[in-house]
Order: structure tokens, then C-alpha cells, then sequence
């Protein structure tokens, strides 16, 4: 893995990373203002994509964390570029919220064609008995099947709640399919989110607190994996990972400091 110095691009997970529910982690604007005076690019990712980049930033700005919306990348952005793009279907049934619906709609896609090409699941907070069963019908007629994100909870201020990963639980049992998943740890979603920042993944580190999705995604996509112990992750899980990550550090204000010991960023010669 390369030093400090040589890392130009900078994937920001946020829960656990810059902030635990409402509250602030330290550090979390100390680092962004370094990677900005040091010359670094940055993009904050989230799995979970019942919001848009839009209402993240101003979530982030609320924290004094200084964010825009085209800063922030979520697995539904990364589910619409990749069924439009990589894909290239237009007509899908999609399982999600009305925000996910619009991130297809501005990727191109309709999200409730009559003649889908795809089933697309997100977390769904607005899921009804009347979207599982036609989205299991027609699993059973074989569309393809894409969804967002593997994570079977979402941690909220007042418990952990169904998630995405749950969903496609319910949908296996009634139809024997799995989704092609897009969100962390796919290194898909590093690679879309790569290409925003017009970084190579040799260039780049995933910053974030969870082994076996960001640290995952990191080794995946041949990245850097930067752990920070300011969430999930605690210093005796390390011992039983099958894969280390590159750093380890306490908090995002220490990945600030080092990151400012290391200077600007200097590129390697060619």
C-alpha cells in the first residue's frame, strides 16, 4: 500500500466515521479542511439510500462539517448509475423510497415502468405488501435483480430497523433469488465513486469504521483502507480479521494530524 503522502483521493464514510447519529465524532472538520489545504480530493459514501446527497450535505453542514451535494455519493446514486450506465435499462420496478425513485428518474430511468426491464430494491421505508408481491412475481418471471445494499439493519437514534439486506431476505425466501448488491462492500461502488473524483484506486483510500464493509471495499478495489476506532470496530476485532487494513487509527482527527505530518500531497514520479 503506498504512504500517506502518495494518497490523492480520499472515500469518507460517514456513521461511525465523521458522526454517530446526531453528534459530531472529533476531528471529523479537522479532516476535512487538511484534506482540502493538503491538496486532496474527497467524497463522503453512505450504503444507506433512502436519502440523497442533498439532504446528507446539509446533515453534514447541520454538524459543522462542510459538505455540498455533489460531495456525497449514496449506494441509491451508485444503484441508478450502475443499472443506467453499466446496465442500460430505462424501465424498471423499483422497491425504495420516493428519494431513491428520484435518483433513478435523474439517472434516466423510470422507476415504475409497466414493462420493467430489472427489479431494483433499496431500504425501503415505504415498502407495502403490494410492491413484494409484484416484485416477486416478476423475480419469478427471472428479470434481473439489483439492489442497493447489502446491510440487513439501519442503526437509528431509537434502535437498529429493517434494512435492505433484510428486505431481500424476505424476497429469497419467497423466490430463491439474490440481488447483484452495488452498495459496500461491492467494489462497484468504489469504482462509480472512483470515476466522480477522476481517481485511480491505486491513489485513493476508503476511510471508515466497519472491517467488512469498508475495509472490504477497500481491499476489493485495490485501495488503501484506512480504519478508524471511533465506531463499530474495536482494537481486539483486528485480531480475528481474516484482513488487516493498511492504517489503524483512533478517530478522524488523528487521521488529520498524520495526514498534515505527511505534508501536501506529493506525487509520485512516473
Amino acid at each position: 500500500m503506498p504512504p500517506l503522502h502518495a494518497l490523492s483521493a480520499f472515500l469518507l464514510d460517514m456513521d461511525g466515521t465523521l458522526y454517530l447519529g446526531k453528534s459530531r465524532l472529533p476531528g471529523a472538520e479537522e479532516l476535512i479542511q487538511t484534506l482540502r489545504d493538503t491538496g486532496r480530493r474527497h467524497l463522503y459514501l453512505t450504503n444507506n439510500p433512502s436519502s440523497d446527497g442533498a439532504a446528507y450535505a446539509e446533515k453534514l453542514r447541520g454538524m459543522g462539517i462542510p459538505a455540498e451535494a455533489e460531495e456525497v455519493f449514496t449506494a441509491g446514486a451508485a444503484t441508478a448509475d450502475y443499472v443506467a450506465r453499466d446496465l442500460g435499462f430505462r424501465r424498471v420496478f423499483a422497491l425504495g423510497t420516493p428519494s431513491f425513485e428520484e435518483e433513478l428518474r435523474r439517472a434516466g430511468v423510470d422507476p415504475a415502468a409497466k414493462d420493467p426491464e430489472a427489479v431494483v430494491l433499496a431500504f425501503d421505508k415505504t415498502l407495502t405488501y403490494a410492491k413484494l408481491e409484484r416484485a416477486c412475481l416478476l423475480l419469478r418471471e427471472g428479470l434481473p435483480y439489483i439492489a442497493s445494499n447489502p446491510d440487513k439493519v439501519c442503526p437509528t437514534d431509537y434502535g437498529y430497523i429493517p434494512d435492505c439486506g433484510a428486505m431481500a431476505a424476505l424476497l429469497f425466501e419467497a423466490t430463491g433469488r439474490t440481488p447483484h448488491f452495488v452498495g459496500k462492500p461491492s467494489p462497484e461502488f468504489a469504482r462509480l465513486a472512483l470515476e466522480r473524483l477522476g481517481a485511480r484506486p491505486e491513489e485513493a483510500a476508503m476511510v471508515g469504521d466497519r472491517l467488512y464493509t469498508d475495509m472490504e471495499m477497500a481491499r476489493l478495489a485495490g485501495m488503501t483502507g484506512i480504519l478508524l476506532l471511533s465506531g463499530e470496530t474495536h482494537p481486539e476485532d483486528l485480531d480475528a480479521a481474516p484482513h488487516q487494513p493498511a492504517f489503524v487509527l483512533e478517530n478522524a482527527g488523528a487521521l488529520a494530524q498524520a495526514l498534515r505530518g505527511a505534508g501536501p500531497l506529493r506525487r509520485e514520479a512516473n
